[in-house]
């Protein structure tokens, strides 16, 4: 398009000039009217010109270049005329898809995804067989270039999907090694949802006097997204993601936690109660997790737990719930999580689970996105309850249509006669024995502990030579017991940063706390005697200071040797004082 034509105010696809065979694909995927990004991006492709799209994640970036790179390629060459390059690979496979659908009415047209994880023969059959457009991980796409079976010298085409986020994951120097062996005159799209430093410094080098077209939303998040949040103690946690998962109606779910071991502890969790839950990490192969994403795809599960990384590129139409089940550190984190669900302009509902101490976070999300999160009241036992018994009663009325019906009647009447058991009781006894549950009903809440006045008193003196300490608070109150956490003065850790991280994580208030003693490596807190296992397993897992904290019973000091203000724990070795209070080396 000239300088002096005036471009369509809402252009459909139609006025872009795009090859005929590549609209009636479009028509056919249901595709009317292009997106912002695809409007402004196209028409510069099909020109030949390079360009750098900046919009964020979700806005169609793989339509804005993958349609004119199909509406120019050239089927008598063999070799790879256009390279993609993304960040993960399941972001690779998600592109090929797309290419796929898009080159529907092109007969010849091969495009192959490669990517680490993935066997090589599939690969290197793909590559002799011939590949016009190859989209690969840059690890992959270099092991490929220093094999030899990778020919990128008659590249035409070449694109950088979500580029900030491959210099994010240390993808940096492969990406300029393998632009730097790509021929010197080819069209070259960059696409990123910002522009730092590295990525203005990549445009400057390889890209020819590329237009920059930028994409602003109005909010960093779609607008077709409701969002909520639930105010939890982290104990709580479980308990109320299984009422949502109870009440709420969904097709398939994402559950977001922020390690790979959360990951599969809470995936076990929801399937031990009747969720069909599976882990997906780093850790999972690819065949496994190719599995796994097919099996939510075709509706054989129904729950994923993820951790960010594993969770990328992750397109599954059935998704219409993303939970932050663990808070997001970052606001780019959760823009990108809950990216996962809205998709194409579909409906999607986000939740947030906040610990009281995360508030803080929460506000950051909702200033960084520009949007008010409303808060959500957890389901209640009435409101589970009820939910329960629905749909017992439309289980009921789907057996009724069962073609079993009739000989299952007979055996029940023979019983009913031969017991002489009213049909009542037969059909509840048989919906125990369907159930295999203890209670079918949850139970009610107990109501709150009444309020007790404390009564002023004096602080007990503590023995030195009493073992792990553990004491009594009071006439009702909680005991305490010491615990030992590999923090200290050298982490520069002070006793409000201890206080946040072990209340925050372990739902802990203030005055479930008692002493705390910062010594050299390490701390002692006092905290209740009875912490569940649960919570003892976070807490161990808790960081302050950017330091795994270890959390365990303190075993107090070795025989012989003063506890509290009597030991110091320097490096090169232990020290006890003489009766002149000097230090001297011990051991």
């Amino acid at each position: 398009m000239s300088e002096n034509e005036q471009a369509p105010e809402n252009p459909t696809f139609a006025d872009l000039d795009i090859d005929d065979r590549v609209l009636k694909a479009l028509s056919d995927v249901g595709y009317e009217s292009p997106s912002p990004i695809q409007a402004a991006t196209i028409p510069p492709l099909l020109a030949g010109n390079d360009v750098v799209g900046l919009a964020q994640t979700g806005t169609g970036k793989t339509a804005a270049f993958a349609v004119p790179i199909l509406s120019r390629i050239d089927l008598s060459q063999k070799s790879p005329q256009a390279l993609i390059l993304a960040p993960t690979r399941e972001l690779a496979l998600q592109v090929a898809e797309a290419f796929g659908k898009y080159s529907a009415h092109i007969p010849g047209l091969h495009v192959l995804p490669i990517y680490g994880g993935q066997a090589y023969g599939v690969q290197l059959s793909g590559l002799r067989r011939g590949a016009h457009v190859v989209v690969g991980t840059p690890g992959r796409v270099i092991d490929h270039l220093e094999k030899g079976t990778l020919d990128i010298s008659k590249l035409a085409f070449l694109v950088l999907d979500e580029a900030d986020e491959m210099l994010k994951m240390g993808f940096q120097e492969d990406v300029e090694r393998i632009l730097a062996d790509t021929p010197e005159y080819k069209q070259v799209a960059l696409f990123s949802a910002t522009m730092p430093g590295a990525i203005r410094k990549i445009s400057k080098q390889y890209l020819h006097d590329p237009i920059e077209i930028t994409v602003k939303s109005k909010t960093s998040t779609a607008s077709n997204i409701s969002q909520r949040y639930v105010l939890v103690a982290h104990q709580r946690k479980l308990d109320a993601l299984t009422r949502i998962l109870e009440v709420e109606t969904f097709g398939a779910m994402i559950i977001f936690v922020r390690t790979k071991q959360a990951t599969e502890d809470l995936a076990e969790r929801l399937r031990a109660r009747g969720f069909s839950a599976a882990a997906i990490n780093g850790d999972i192969v690819q065949a496994q997790r190719e599995r796994t994403i097919g099996q939510l795809k075709n509706g054989a599960l129904d729950i994923l737990v993820a951790t960010d990384v594993a969770a990328r590129g992750l397109d599954v139409e059935r998704i219409s719930h993303v939970v932050n089940y663990d808070i997001p550190h970052d606001t780019e984190s959760y823009v990108h999580r809950i990216g996962r669900t809205g998709r194409a302009g579909r409906a999607g509902e986000a939740l947030l689970f906040v610990a009281p101490r995360e508030r803080h976070l929460l506000k950051a999300i909702e200033r960084a996105t520009r949007q008010p999160l409303a808060e959500m009241q957890l389901p209640s036992v009435e409101d589970v309850n009820a939910q329960r018994v629905a749909k017992f009663g439309d289980s009921i009325t789907e057996s009724l249509t069962s073609d079993n019906l009739g000989l299952f009647r007979k055996m029940i009447e023979d019983y009913e006669r031969e017991h002489d058991v009213p049909l009542a009781d037969i059909a509840a006894a048989l919906a125990v024995q369907s159930l295999e549950c203890d209670s079918f009903l949850m139970d009610p809440e107990p109501p709150p502990p009444p309020r007790r006045e404390r009564e002023p008193r004096e602080r007990p003196a503590r023995r030195f030579d009493d073992g792990p300490p553990k004491r009594s608070r009071g006439p009702g109150e909680q005991e305490l017991s010491t615990y030992r956490i590999a923090v200290g003065k050298r982490h520069r850790v002070v006793h409000g940063a201890i206080v946040g991280a072990i209340a925050n994580e372990g739902g802990l208030r203030r005055s479930d706390f008692g002493h705390i003693s910062i010594r050299p490596d390490h701390s002692l807190v006092e905290l209740p005697a009875d912490l569940p296992r649960e919570t003892l397993e976070a807490l161990r897992r808790t960081r302050i200071s950017g330091v795994l904290i270890q959390l365990q019973p303190d075993q107090g000091p070795p025989s012989g040797r003063p506890g509290r203000g009597g030991r110091d724990d320097r490096a090169g070795g232990r020290f006890k004082r003489d009766r002149d209070g000097k230090r001297n080396p011990r051991g």
